[in-house]
């Protein structure tokens, strides 16, 4: 779910631009103008993890927020407008809310000019996907979860290189199937590979790890492929989400010889 607000006139034009240019059939999108109380409101939508996109001041979203972000790995991602929507700033969850991927879409359907401060942003990422799957699941379910994950972190099957797993499903067929029939190549990897990214995830488990020696599969899988493909240091995009038969998380890893900006996510 995307939320927009505005606080003028002007922004509820662009508020309702924005609602018709993003409402799809699998992405509910909703306006509001001015709703009372307005911190509350914008409050409660974040904390639901809807997406956001606020047109007012930074100031305003910043000091909305302040009181309730968690962190990059829990906090949707934030975009804030100028009411005449020739500026787009991603300002909460840049990198593993998507908000950064996201703001560049926005701004391209606007014509408008995105401003982001974050590591590394003219560089194209690889991304990579990491699943874990209960045996015999269906590639139905499978490709169903894929593309919501996929659409809440703003990106296409398109934009996805590999899909991965841990080597005990090399032989998954629903898994097989899915990256078959994206045209993806599905690789897995050993336990002992994926736990050189141990540190890295956002949700181990003690569970998975002595059911199958890793901390988390999907993660670390989606990490392992993103570090190997481009020789570089990865991050996830979106960590560990899950449904009654599967996981799906998302890594992204830039080309090495880039630079930084230093600045926080």
């Amino acid at each position: 779910m995307i939320r927009i607000f505005a606080l003028t006139d002007a922004g509820a034009s662009l508020g309702q631009r924005l609602q018709s240019l993003l409402q799809t059939a699998e992405q509910p999108v909703s306006f509001q103008l001015r709703p009372q109380p307005f911190t509350e409101t914008v409050q409660t939508a974040f904390e639901h993890g809807e997406r956001l996109i606020l047109i007012c001041a930074t100031g305003i979203a910043v000091r909305t927020l302040a009181p309730v972000l968690q962190d990059k790995y829990r906090d949707p991602a934030v975009l804030v407008l100028d009411e005449q929507g020739e500026f787009v700033i991603p300002l909460i969850s840049g990198h593993e809310g998507g908000a950064n991927e996201w703001g560049r879409q926005v701004s391209d359907k606007l014509d408008a000019t995105l401003v982001m401060t974050t590591a590394k942003p003219y560089l194209q990422p690889v991304y990579t996907v990491g699943m874990g799957c209960e045996r015999g699941c269906e590639q139905a379910h499978l490709q169903a979860f894929l593309e919501q994950c996929l659409a809440e972190q703003g990106l296409s099957m398109a934009d996805i290189a590999t899909i991965n797993s841990i080597d005990i499903k090399a032989d998954e067929v629903g898994l097989i199937e899915l990256a078959k029939a994206n045209g993806k190549l599905y690789q897995t990897f050993t336990a002992e590979a994926l736990a050189g990214v141990n540190e890295q995830l956002a949700t181990p488990s003690e569970y998975v790890y002595q059911t199958v020696g890793v901390y988390g599969v999907a993660e670390s899988a989606a990490l392992w492929a993103a570090q190997q493909a481009t020789q570089s240091s990865a991050e996830l995009l979106m960590a560990k989400q899950k449904t009654t038969k599967a996981t799906c998380a998302i890594a992204r890893a830039y080309p090495p010889g880039s630079g930084s900006t230093g600045q926080i996510d």
